[in-house]
């Protein structure tokens, strides 16, 4: 019997070390960070639509982006885009979708392709390619899947994903999918180069493939209380009877699907991912994304001077006049009630000047 396929992107993160132009109500996947034409959604389901048609193509977000999420994707059904009623991580929003593909008629043997709404990933064909064979594995051993992706340097800002070499290979051989050993989170700089040079650990990219069966079965063993809510919640759904639903998905507890099941199951596999990625992390990812001009500078938006600048990334979104003199490697962000002044090394700290502001009462969220 044929799998049924779909895809899920997971779009409900706040991006806060795009502040200040990420803000609740336009967090970084609603930003234009990779094309400066496209979101970073609109990118994701551009990506994925070849190989899944967009009836089957679902975002998984929370309440108040849902609208925000319509807007930017007016091809996908309405309906097609789901609000967890509450913040419950990444394995708190995969069993709010699992409870309503169940609700609404999915089987067990529907194959599900989880994607971040946030990566820059290139080129399509590549990408395609990896997904078709990862969906075949999980299809042939009903394991879960996750993508790893050969590091290109010591990234401090990734987990881990820990593959077992001596294992003989599934997949191709330009997507190799061997068993997963262990998953690691993020770790010091001389961590980080030892793992690049062993050779044995790939970037965690965040994204996974797996039936539904799979994904329910692993849940049961691993985390009998998602489990328990998911099966709770489907009836409450099918009813239309969505506040019951909400109230038992509001006593889970918050954690990451890597915590909940995904270093806990047994039957776990890592696919070699030929295509190339970056999940866009903080200010400093735009050198790898956008163009420079001849002084190594990336800049966007209008009314900016740079003076005897270079290799800085200016950002201004407003119509002020922004002049930036005898700088270097640093980011400088202008919105219309906020400014952001920084080294471009202390991008990934961006969000320790947000918490300052919100213990001071500002809105800056």
């Amino acid at each position: 019997m044929a799998h049924q396929r779909i895809a899920v992107i997971m779009a409900g993160g706040s991006g806060e070390r795009f502040w200040p132009a990420s803000r609740k109500l336009r967090p970084k996947q609603l930003l234009k960070l990779a094309s400066p034409t496209e979101s970073m959604i609109e990118q994701t389901v551009a990506r994925i639509a070849p190989m899944i048609s967009l009836d089957k193509v679902y975002v998984a977000t929370v309440p108040h982006l849902q609208q925000a999420c319509r807007e930017h994707l007016p091809q996908l059904a309405a309906e097609n885009i789901l609000a967890e009623p509450h913040k419950r991580n990444t394995m708190g929003c995969l069993s709010w979708f699992a409870a309503n593909l169940m609700a609404t008629g999915f089987g067990m043997d529907t194959s599900i392709v989880v994607l971040s709404g946030d990566h820059l990933i290139s080129p399509q064909e590549k990408f395609l390619h990896t997904v078709e064979v990862a969906f075949g594995a999980v299809e042939a051993n009903g394991g879960l899947l996750n993508f790893g992706i050969r590091p290109s340097r010591p990234e401090t800002g990734y987990g881990y994903l820990q593959v077992d070499r001596d294992a003989t290979a599934m997949g191709t051989a330009d997507v190799p999918v061997r068993p997963l050993k262990r998953t690691v989170e993020k770790p010091d700089l001389a961590t980080a180069e030892e793992y690049v040079a062993s050779g044995e650990f790939l970037w965690s990219s965040g994204m996974f493939v797996f039936t539904l069966a799979a994904f329910m079965r692993e849940t049961e063993t691993s985390s009998p209380e998602h489990f328990r809510a998911i099966h709770e919640m489907v009836p409450a759904l099918q009813a239309g009877d969505t506040a019951a639903a909400s109230a038992i998905f509001e006593k889970l507890p918050s954690i990451s699907y890597d915590y909940a099941i995904g270093e806990r199951a047994k039957n776990t596999w890592t696919a070699e991912s030929s295509f190339d990625w970056d999940d866009i992390g903080a200010w400093d990812a735009l050198d790898r994304t956008m163009p420079h001009d001849e002084a190594g500078n990336v800049t966007q938006g209008g009314t900016l001077a740079l003076v005897n600048t270079k290799n800085s990334i200016v950002v201004n979104e407003t119509g002020l006049a922004v002049g930036v003199l005898g700088m270097e490697d640093v980011v400088v962000v202008v919105t219309a009630d906020a400014v952001l002044v920084c080294r471009k090394d202390d991008a990934q700290q961006v969000r320790g000047v947000v918490e300052i502001f919100s213990q001071q009462g500002l809105p800056v969220t």
